[in-house]
């Protein structure tokens, strides 16, 4: 039986399974948010859940880990797909 690839929420804490997870990754100086979960860079996962990601966002705990200053255009198209609305980019 093959097992599933788990990760830890950036804003819970709490391991789950790596395709339930939202994927941002640092590609160079650059940041995005990774809908396939296959794009080369270092990577960080958050719930789909909009308490985890305002957990992430006060305590600035996904710009320490990437290392890296975190757009606000990041954060709302995080917050959109979280809500369910699209993700344009």
């Amino acid at each position: 039986m093959k097992s599933i690839p788990q990760r830890t929420c950036m804003g819970c804490n709490e391991k789950k399974n790596k395709k339930d997870l939202i994927r941002i990754v640092k590609i160079k100086e650059e940041i995005c948010i990774d809908k396939t979960g296959k794009q080369e860079g270092r990577g960080a996962y958050i719930c789909n859940n909009i308490q985890c990601l305002e957990r992430v966002i006060k305590s600035k705990r996904l710009e320490r880990t990437l290392g890296i200053k975190i757009s606000e255009e990041i954060y709302d198209n995080l917050k959109k797909i979280i809500n369910g609305g699209e993700f344009i980019g």
